[in-house]
This record gives C-alpha cells, structure tokens and sequence, in this order.
C-alpha cells in the first residue's frame, strides 16, 4: 500500500468495446484492490453500437462500485475524456482505453510510483504493439507536438495516466478530438504539476480498429492542433510580449 494513494477513480471511454471492456473493468477493481486504495470504476459509453451496453449492464449488476456514463450520441475520444474526468471524485484519477492495448494491472506500477511530490504517473510504451506504418506514424506525431507544444515527457499519446484530482482540477480541457491528450499534458505542464514516468506494456489490438488512422479524423487532428497551438502557446506568447 501506498500512503500517498488512499483513492483512485478509474476510468474507461468506451466505443464499441464489447469483447474487452469486461476484461479491463474486473482487472481495475482486482488491482485497486490490491494496491490498498479505496475506489471506483467508471466506464463512459461513449455511443457504441455494438453489445457494449448489455455487457456493462451485466458488469454494473456484478460490481456495486462501478458506474456507467452513458453517450446517447458519439462524442469522440476527447469527449469521452471530458466526461470521465468530470465524473471522477477520488484523490487520484486513471484511466486508460477500454480496448486492452493496456493492462490495468500495471496501474500498480503507477501507484507505486506516485508520491506527496507527484501529481501525474506517465506511462510510456517499452515497445508499440502495432504495424510498422503506425509506430513510425506515432513516433513522428509525437516528436511533432513534443516540439510545437514544448511537451517534456517522452510519450505523449499513452494513454496510461494517473492523475492527481486537485491538480486536474486546475486545468480547463475543452477539446472532443484526440488532442486532449496534448492539451492535457500542456496544460498540466503550464499548472505546473510534477511529472514522473513509468514504463507499461502495449499489447496489439485483438478486437476492433483504431477511430484515429483515417483521413477525416486526421486532418480533423491536425485543424484541432492548429487552432489550440495559436491558443495555449502562440497567444500567451504575445501576451507576454506586450
């Protein structure tokens, strides 16, 4: 147990996530469970079309602990986000995809590692677990918004974070895209919270397929990344000069 981690709000966006999200939501309970914290899970549904509504209804009549955050529409990953951070009320929040490129499990690395001088565990993958054409995609977006945004950890899209509540609670996060992830940690960055990072595992996607890698949502990424470039880093910029 780790006294600096007496709480943890765990929490999934979920798309379409029948085959696995069962999988990751009895894996969060064990874990916290282990770890000595008391918690919560929540999933966010975030519009699925698939069975992932039956499944989580059977989880919610297993596990008093778990609450479900229901889309009526599809609101993008960023949205999903949104609603789970809103939604979270524990010292620490986590969260990561309902997908099971994840392990919850290794939230343990994360917990061991949190401290009364950390506000953000950052995983950061040993190895990416996908084709070629993805990992090298994924290194080059990284190294791009790493600069453009002055972001200092050395994984930007892991999506494996525990957070501390009351420095989430001093950051205002407003985009619905895959960006949030930038803004998040920039916007962190700028709160100045304290970071450190944790290696975890990245598994390959055995059920479904990324929402990212098609044209539209790309360029979709790039407009988002453009626009909130000229507000958190350009205009502040300007700011300061005057």
């Amino acid at each position: 147990m780790n006294p600096a981690v007496e709480s943890i709000s765990a929490f999934f966006p979920c798309y379409n996530d029948e085959a696995t999200i069962a999988s990751m939501v009895n894996l969060a309970f064990v874990t916290i469970d282990r770890v000595g914290a008391d918690g919560e899970v929540i999933v966010i549904d975030d519009g699925s079309t698939d069975a992932s509504p039956h499944v989580l209804k059977e989880l919610s009549d297993e596990h008093p602990r778990l609450r479900v955050v229901t889309h009526e529409r599809n609101r993008g990953y960023g949205g999903a986000l949104l609603s789970g951070f809103a939604s979270a009320t524990e010292q620490w929040v986590f969260y990561t995809d309902g997908d099971a490129q994840f392990d919850p499990a290794e939230l343990e690395l994360l917990v061991a590692s949190a401290g009364p001088d950390v506000d953000v565990v950052q995983g950061y993958k040993i190895r990416r677990a996908d084709n070629l054409a993805r990992r090298v995609i994924g290194r080059v977006y990284h190294r791009f918004v790493a600069f453009m945004f002055g972001l200092k950890i050395r994984d930007t899209d892991c999506d494996f974070r525990l957070i501390r509540k009351s420095a989430l609670d001093r950051v205002t996060l407003v985009h619905s895209s895959g960006v949030i992830c930038v803004e998040l940690v920039r916007k962190l960055q700028d709160a100045g919270a304290r970071f450190v990072e944790v290696p975890i595992h990245h598994y390959p996607r055995l059920h479904g397929h990324s929402q990212f890698f098609h044209v539209p949502a790309v360029v979709g990424s790039l407009r988002d990344l453009a626009v909130m470039w000229l507000r958190v880093v350009a205009l502040p910029r300007v700011r300061r000069a005057r």
